[in-house]
């Protein structure tokens, strides 16, 4: 695939050599943005962990700070009183039977699913439609819950899931370009902090290996993640 011009002035200008502190990685990012859209910023980590075994599987939410800046749908299945408590929270989609069919029909007009435990014996049909899409809830992420208002009230204020992948790396969009770097670093630090705190008691030697941050149609930028880790552990 040929590379931009616009792509390559940016990483021209990203030391190879330097690893940046997090406030100095999101000035450069949004300097050397240059998509006509408002772009996110991305934290991907690279982790010293084999996700083969279950034990070293690192996976887990962080609520962002600032939000996400994307306007998430949120479908709540559930039955009786805690429709009521769903749709009060701000839920786009409450039901059950009427929703689990048109799932099963082809329908995922939605960014999030959230569940109470009773109705899992139906959502569980859907694993096959919703797992590959990483929609199926789950009571390890708390999308499945009695409290469905907090759950859905969590996503709708930036709630993110994280899962590391077969190969060790964990990415995900931490805001908009438009919250201005402020805001930014803070929703990057939220995100780093929780990866770091989620580290598995299996994982042994360096748990974090490269912490790198960009813009979506900018060049990665590497952070000095041996500074990130020491905060952390204070």
């Amino acid at each position: 695939m040929k590379t931009g011009k616009k792509h390559l002035q940016a990483k021209s200008k990203v030391s190879r050599e330097k690893a940046y502190s997090l406030n100095e990685a999101v000035a450069l990012a949004l300097e050397l943005r240059h998509a006509k859209f408002d772009e996110s910023l991305e934290v991907a980590m690279r982790l010293g962990v084999d996700p083969k075994h279950a034990d070293q599987i690192v996976r887990g939410t962080v609520i962002l700070p600032h939000g996400t800046g994307k306007t998430i749908r949120v479908l709540a299945l559930t039955k009786g009183e805690k429709e009521a408590e769903a749709r009060a929270a701000g839920a786009d989609f409450v039901g059950c039977d009427e929703f689990v069919q048109k799932i099963q029909e082809g329908w995922l007009d939605f960014d999030a699913i959230v569940a109470t435990p009773d109705v899992m014996g139906q959502v569980g049909r859907l694993g096959k439609v919703l797992g590959p899409r990483g929609l199926m809830p789950s009571p390890k992420t708390g999308s499945v819950t009695m409290d469905i208002a907090k759950a859905v009230s969590d996503l709708k204020a930036g709630k993110v899931e994280y899962r590391v992948d077969r190969a060790g790396n964990i990415h995900s969009a931490v805001g908009k370009a438009g919250f201005g770097q402020e805001k930014l670093a803070v929703n990057a630090r939220a995100f780093i902090d929780a990866v770091i705190r989620a580290k598995p008691a299996a994982s042994k030697g360096q748990y974090v290996r490269n912490v790198t941050l960009s813009t979506t149609m900018g060049p990665g930028i590497k952070i000095d993640f041996l500074r990130l880790v020491a905060d952390v552990k204070q």
